[in-house]
């Protein structure tokens, strides 16, 4: 019986940590700090790289790209799991 218990909780501590990683990857704060490095890569790499004369405005067009595709994922996301479900039913 013991045994069992081992295996339950070390099952429960799984579904833990992947429900973690998962609010992780849904996360506002995880999305805000990749648009601001995106945002500061670009305006780095737009200013010293290329010299645009409005880096601070052009480095907003990678960044915008990026937040309106992990915008976008959930709504895809939800989409491709109803088809592949469906599929699977038939």
């Amino acid at each position: 019986m013991d045994q069992l218990q081992q295996a339950l909780q070390a099952i429960q501590e799984r579904n833990e940590r992947v429900e973690m990683q998962k609010a992780w990857e849904t996360s506002f704060t995880r999305r805000f700090f990749i648009a601001l490095v995106t945002y500061l890569t670009a305006y780095i790499f737009m200013r010293y790289m290329l010299g645009s004369t409005q880096p601070w405005f052009d480095a907003l067009v990678p960044t915008g790209g990026y937040l309106l595709s992990s915008l976008s994922l959930p709504v895809i996301s939800e989409f491709w799991m109803k088809k592949y479900r469906e599929r699977k039913g038939s």
